[in-house]
């Protein structure tokens, strides 16, 4: 059942349904001229990421190997260190990419991996199920019973039963669950929202990760203006280390410190706290920067590229709308804590991670440039285990049973997209305990026929 919002004060339950964010529309050019932006999705984990290329594809305008927005996408020197090797691409020509509507199989044998093992893994995912209520409204009443400002104000809906995909050599050689359900996602929406950032960065919307935010908000946004804020830099948004603060749809960043609510803000850019009032407040910048729906964006630069169906939405809350050259727009959120963000089956989110796999490219075309994805996925200065709002695995300390290579878009509930360079391998796995995320992991790994480190 969807939920529209409602506070947690009195989570009743409304028939009527979300209105989807996926929809058919196409927003107008984006303006030349303006500056590319990464936008970074911040996930439950620590983030290990992959080596950084400097390949922007030629044929984008103003972008090629010595252009503005290639060389803007190199980070600092420390956020280069302890990167893992590049697992290398299969060569193009034997590259398989699924349809839109379909996806081909093979058995794990064909693929190298073990059957026995490969059941076992599934079986340990069906059996390892959440403890999260199935009825979100009381699950989100749970979550946030301790808050200071516990209300829920973006749709959500009650969750489905375990699922998942193992995808390897691009091909699906285990299934289980319901794959095409809708669910919510949590903060894998953070991934998502970083790809905006790096579509804007590719196109030169926003010149340079470390560029100040507040260069491309418009003279009626205040949100980096303080001497607080004023030194904050897309590249620190999307790192989580930005220590913005202020208030957003009604929540002050003080909302969510995890690491203490009435703790001394630090220095933009010395600090790493996961804090989705700040990851809002990202969302909010890139739809400046872009002029359209965020939805928008990526339904027609990333999701119908790669063929992904018509069922996925991105929601806001209630009150987030903006009005841009004479448009109200809704600014979507980065997770589903508050209610909203991605809400998506699993075959949409394999896509996704697959075309991470690709290093961006999907058959012909280069959907993110290549630079973007490994900067994306690299292991950060101050948190180590976070990239761009994605998870790496630097030193093995966010998984240690997956490789150093693997990076992960991570969700409450617990939601995962796993993606594994060095194996070719893609899995997605739904409504797992979170405590067991490292085992069936390393089931996974031994089924590949490698022994797990724990």
């Amino acid at each position: 059942m969807i939920h529209p919002t409602v506070s947690n004060r009195n989570l009743g339950r409304f028939d009527t349904p979300a209105s989807p964010c996926a929809r058919e529309t196409r927003g107008r050019a984006t303006r030349e001229g303006m500056v590319a932006g990464i936008v970074v999705t911040a996930l439950f984990g620590l983030a290990t990421a992959l080596p950084l290329s400097a390949q922007t594809p030629a044929s984008w305008p103003g972008a090629g190997p010595t252009s503005p927005a290639a060389a803007a996408l190199h980070p600092d020197a420390a956020d280069r260190a302890d990167v893992p090797a590049a697992a290398p691409m299969p060569d193009r020509a034997e590259v398989y990419y699924p349809p839109r509507g379909s996806w081909a199989r093979k058995s794990p044998a064909e693929v190298g991996m073990d059957p026995a093992l490969t059941d076992s893994a599934v079986a340990f995912a069906l059996a390892h199920e959440t403890p999260w209520s199935l009825d979100m409204a009381e699950q989100l009443a749970r979550n946030t019973s301790q808050e200071r400002y516990p209300e829920i104000q973006g749709p959500y809906k009650d969750r489905g039963r375990p699922a998942g995909l193992i995808i390897k050599n691009g091909y699906i050689v285990a299934e289980w669950g319901d794959l095409e359900r809708v669910d919510m996602t949590f903060s894998i929406s953070k991934s998502y929202l970083a790809t905006t950032f790096g579509l804007a960065l590719d196109r030169g919307l926003i010149r340079d990760v470390h560029d100040r935010v507040a260069e491309y908000m418009p003279p009626e946004d205040d949100g980096f203006t303080s001497p607080h804020n004023a030194p904050i830099t897309w590249h620190m948004m999307l790192r989580q280390t930005n220590e913005w603060e202020g208030a957003l749809w009604g929540k002050p960043d003080s909302a969510d410190r995890r690491r203490g609510i009435d703790r001394e803000l630090q220095e933009p850019g010395t600090f790493w706290e996961y804090n989705d009032v700040r990851v809002n407040r990202t969302a909010l910048s890139l739809l400046r920067v872009w002029r359209r729906p965020l939805p928008e964006v990526l339904k027609e630069y990333v999701m119908d590229p790669i063929g992904a169906s018509d069922t996925w939405q991105w929601h806001g809350y209630r009150n987030a709308y903006v009005e841009i050259d004479g448009r109200r727009m809704q600014s979507v959120s980065g997770g589903g804590h508050w209610g909203g963000g991605v809400w998506i089956n699993t075959y949409d989110h394999a896509r996704f991670g697959y075309l991470h796999l690709r290093r961006g490219r999907w058959g012909d075309r280069q959907i993110l440039s290549e630079e973007w994805v490994r900067m994306a996925t690299s292991p950060g200065d101050v948190h180590p285990v976070y990239g761009y709002m994605w998870w790496v695995n630097a030193g093995r300390r966010q998984f240690s049973n997956a490789p150093e290579t693997s990076f992960f878009a991570l969700g409450a509930g617990t939601n995962v997209i796993w993606v594994e360079p060095a194996h070719d391998l893609v899995v997605v796995v739904r409504w797992i305990d979170n405590r067991q995320v490292n085992a069936f992991i390393g089931k996974v790994m031994a089924a590949l026929g490698e022994k797990a480190a724990e």
